[in-house]
């Protein structure tokens, strides 16, 4: 029974493989382990995503500002302990930081829950438990980024990448399609629950991989924490090939800024989308990005990496570009519009983060990725933020319409950024360690001063 539902998952999430059970990586078992977690835990976290705000909202009667807070509390998580995290990660084994956020985050998220049944949940405690998850999910993520090269050999990234990025998507069509559902049925608090189970279930799966990991540098080697967290910067700054993915991430995300900004008020207000359809086309883009899951390993081995970044980035700018198109007065002409948005660009950006993740993972070394995760996250955070607060003050004054004008010219300036670099160029993933996992951690351990 084991047997065969892994091989129907593995069909699922990874069609562009003839024969995906046999595939090396489905024989990976740390591998599916760790799929399977993930898999299950984005599944609770999108529930969770539309829950929190709708407790807010439909239980203790916040207004826009406090959810507003809610919803921006993540990018301000990474922008505060970013680097911080990224540094902490390149000392320590990952795995065991990926269980302690799991298991936090399940603790804290439960909290609501159980203040609700007992009447004292309050808006404070909301806005407390989201921040203090979103800390922990910027150390979880830091962790997560570094921790797949030390299970799975560097030249299977993308493949691997691809898989997860393909259950996520699933992940997203379902946790958003039945997330309002069932705070409907559940209330807003229980159905939180959700979100803790899986977390749970998340750290039993990460406990039970058996794969070493290569042990951290000795105290002795270990420098402070600013001094690391500037040499995960310079080395970004210095790699023509980081700099140049770290630039074309901020202007993706500034992107998705302005979008995410001005496209519900403008799908609603000035396009007479009713708010059922507005949920209908946001699922259509779960299923879009599966497609792009699917797809990206595929594409990369025969048109390359570079020229398939390239390419993700100027659709997803002609994706995006389809929403101030849309027609005022003709609603079912702009759900067409608005439905094409979601089954271009976010394939696309599928694709583009399934590719600019492999690259950096299989460019740097495995001490040093936490920093420079963190650096592209910190980076891309800031920019999204900034995308967001002016893209809506913009719109007061120039009109969604002519706002939403502008997130197109950052997926034409990420490509042009891409274009102009080495990425061009580069048709392979640029594996800098060619061991396998296993061989590393040997040699690593072998190379360890006696009572490190």
């Amino acid at each position: 029974m084991v047997r065969c539902s892994r091989r129907h998952l593995a069909r699922l999430c990874c069609p562009f493989v003839r024969n995906p059970f046999a595939s090396p990586l489905w024989r990976n078992h740390a591998f599916v382990r760790v799929w399977s977690a993930a898999s299950i835990s984005i599944f609770g976290s999108l529930i969770t995503r539309i829950a929190l705000p709708l407790v807010a909202i439909l239980t203790l009667g916040a207004g826009p500002i406090e959810v507003a807070i809610l919803r921006s509390i993540d990018l301000v998580a990474a922008l505060i302990v970013g680097f911080v995290a990224g540094a902490w990660v390149d000392r320590l084994r990952r795995r065991p930081v990926l269980i302690w956020a799991d298991l936090g985050r399940a603790v804290l998220l439960g909290s609501i829950p159980i203040s609700f049944v007992l009447g004292t949940l309050a808006l404070w405690q909301l806005i407390a438990v989201a921040g203090l998850a979103a800390v922990l999910t910027t150390f979880f993520d830091a962790a997560d980024n570094a921790y797949l090269p030390t299970i799975v050999e560097r030249e299977r990234l993308l493949e691997a990448n691809s898989a997860l990025a393909a259950s996520g998507s699933v992940a997203e069509f379902a946790g958003f399609g039945v997330a309002g559902a069932l705070v409907q049925l559940l209330t807003g608090p229980i159905t939180i629950v959700i979100d803790v189970v899986t977390y749970l279930i998340s750290a039993v799966l990460l406990l039970t991989v058996r794969r070493p990991e290569p042990p951290p540098p000795p105290r002795a080697d270990r420098e402070p924490v600013l001094d690391e967290i500037r040499h995960g910067i310079r080395l970004v700054r210095k790699d023509p090939v980081l700099r140049a993915f770290v630039g074309s991430q901020m202007l993706m995300s500034t992107l998705w800024g302005i979008f995410g900004a001005t496209w519900i008020l403008f799908a609603l207000e000035e396009l007479d989308v009713t708010p059922t359809m507005v949920g209908v086309i946001a699922g259509v883009g779960g299923a879009s990005s599966f497609i792009g899951a699917v797809v990206a390993a595929r594409s990369t081995r025969r048109w390359g990496v570079g020229p398939v970044a390239i390419g993700a980035m100027l659709l997803a700018a002609l994706g995006t570009l389809l929403v101030p198109l849309a027609p005022a007065g003709l609603p079912l002409i702009a759900i067409f519009f608005l439905l094409w948005q979601q089954l271009i660009a976010d394939s696309a950006v599928t694709v583009y983060d399934v590719t600019e993740t492999s690259v950096r993972q299989s460019r740097v070394s495995d001490r040093e990725l936490g920093r420079v995760s963190s650096t592209f996250h910190v980076a891309s955070a800031g920019a999204q933020l900034v995308a967001t607060i002016g893209a809506g003050l913009l719109a007061e004054v120039i009109g969604l319409r002519l706002t939403s004008l502008l997130a197109p010219l950052g997926g034409l300036l990420a490509a042009a950024i891409l274009y102009w670099s080495p990425v061009r160029t580069l048709r392979d993933l640029p594996v800098m360690d060619s061991r396998p996992p296993a061989k590393v951690v040997v040699d690593l351990e072998r190379d360890q001063p006696v009572g490190a």
